[in-house]
């Protein structure tokens, strides 16, 4: 485990052309000028494309990395033409979820920020593919959905609290994110009667607002009652969150209490898949409390 913040700056975008990978690049951008990072687009050419399209032609195969990388060149030539921010490219072959890992991994990325569905053919940044990286990824992973990311990049994030120790490790993103952004933190927890899991879900309520409040953070707490909220977390979170139009939606990845109970999978996939406009922020826990490591520099 790392011990400190890591001083790579690099953002990795998955890009497949599709509007929503273009939405995820628009996020990348904005956040990019706001912490001063640099961006890489990956595209993948998935396994069995090329070789069925090519039948071994290694010319073929350079003629249609060309064209991949004016096609990309010319998308870029028009952001640095309206943002200070530099961009890179990579073009890789492979499954599109290990391939997104391996790249994020080797080389060393802080971050992967990237679209949850695409369209056919190419455009293959798929919303299964999207919740592999967040359960294979070891750096933080923006999901992008519908919502584009606003002037003010992220003024109203989610942050769900419950009992688990994994749980309050998102306060210090949420700071990290609040201090750039000037951020309101609206922090959520589901109400309980059993008067013992009550008390301990008050406590790491209160420990969240004085972290927040030690660091000059605004913020708002609303505990989601059965009535008004009657499902389970993930449910209560994002019908939550379009209430409050909020802008991000800030989650650990898998070891939040109580995922084993539902039906469709854990609390991250289901806020991760269920989501239909608001990007998500998934973190994988780390041992040894709140260290955060070097997203967005």
């Amino acid at each position: 485990m790392k011990d400190k913040v890591n001083n790579n700056n690099n953002i990795l975008v998955p890009y497949d052309f599709s509007e929503i990978a273009e939405n995820a690049l628009g996020h990348a951008v904005k956040i990019a000028e706001t912490y001063n990072n640099e961006i890489t687009l990956l595209h993948i050419v998935e396994d069995g494309f090329m070789e069925g399209l090519l039948s071994n032609n290694s010319l073929k195969e350079m003629l249609i990395k060309e064209a991949l990388e004016s096609k990309i060149n010319k998308i870029i030539a028009e952001i640095q033409s309206k943002h200070k921010v530099k961009i890179n490219t990579k073009i890789e072959q492979g499954r599109i979820y290990k391939t997104i890992v391996k790249v994020a991994n080797e080389g060393n990325f802080d971050s992967i920020i990237m679209g949850s569905n695409g369209a056919a053919g190419v455009e293959q940044i798929i919303g299964s593919n999207a919740s592999r990286v967040i359960r294979h990824s070891e750096q933080p992973v923006v999901v992008v959905k519908e919502k584009s990311i606003g002037t003010n990049g992220y003024e109203k994030i989610v942050l769900p609290i419950d009992i688990s120790y994994e749980s309050r490790q998102k306060v210090s993103w949420a700071i990290h994110l609040a201090k750039k952004f000037n951020s309101t933190i609206h922090v959520i927890f589901e109400t309980e009667d059993d008067e013992f899991t009550r008390n301990k879900i008050f406590a790491a309520v209160n420990s969240t607002q004085d972290m927040l409040g030690r660091n000059g953070i605004d913020y708002v707490v609303r505990g989601l009652d059965e009535e008004k909220y009657p499902d389970n977390f993930a449910k209560d979170t994002l019908q939550y969150a379009e209430e409050v139009d909020a802008d991000l939606i800030l989650i650990m990845t898998q070891q939040e209490i109580g995922f084993s109970e539902f039906i469709i999978g854990s609390y991250a996939q289901q806020i991760v898949n269920q989501s239909r406009r608001i990007p998500v922020m998934c973190i994988n826990p780390k041992e040894g409390g709140y260290m955060f490591e070097g997203i967005f520099g």
